[in-house]
């Protein structure tokens, strides 16, 4: 999908803030209202706009706790790949999973309310899935970033 600098301006706009009115988009986009909505439904049904979501404080809900775990696996063969991909899926904790090129096959972000949980998490749903031949883990000392998206490009056209 070819997108023009307005379109740019609309996913800019709308990955900002995706509460906005339909109205204030517009506005900051510099079009009328109709327009801006037809455009937005587009992006939506093409699949640039891929869905909504809250961005939760997870101290407020209690998870005050972020690994990065490292994880090596013992067969690198698709099947593998994708069975421990299945699994991970079936995890709430993990958030997000990404599979690398290299020494280490994925790296997880997981969420935790504390030590222990995150330890009983480790021990008994992580290490033990199959096909795991080690975990490494880094816990978060501190976030100075993050910034969900990625950076929209509104010079492009």
């Amino acid at each position: 999908m070819k997108l023009d600098a307005v379109d740019r301006r609309i996913l800019s706009n709308l990955q900002e803030d995706g509460r906005m009115t339909n109205v204030e988009l517009a506005n900051r986009a510099g079009i009328t209202a109709p327009p801006c909505l037809r455009r937005v439904r587009t992006l939506e049904t093409s699949g640039v706009i891929k869905g909504y979501h809250a961005d939760l404080d997870p101290d407020a809900l209690g998870y005050s706790i972020i690994v990065f775990a490292l994880v090596s696996l013992k067969s690198q063969a698709e099947a593998d790949l994708q069975a421990f991909e299945k699994h991970v899926e079936d995890l709430p904790e993990i958030r997000e999973c990404y599979m690398l090129n290299g020494e280490i096959d994925f790296v997880l972000k997981i969420v935790s309310t504390d030590l222990q949980a995150f330890q009983r998490f480790l021990t008994s749903k992580l290490t033990p899935a199959p096909n795991v031949a080690s975990v490494k883990t880094s816990l978060v000392i501190r976030t100075s970033k993050r910034q969900p998206g990625i950076p929209v490009d509104l010079t492009a056209d």
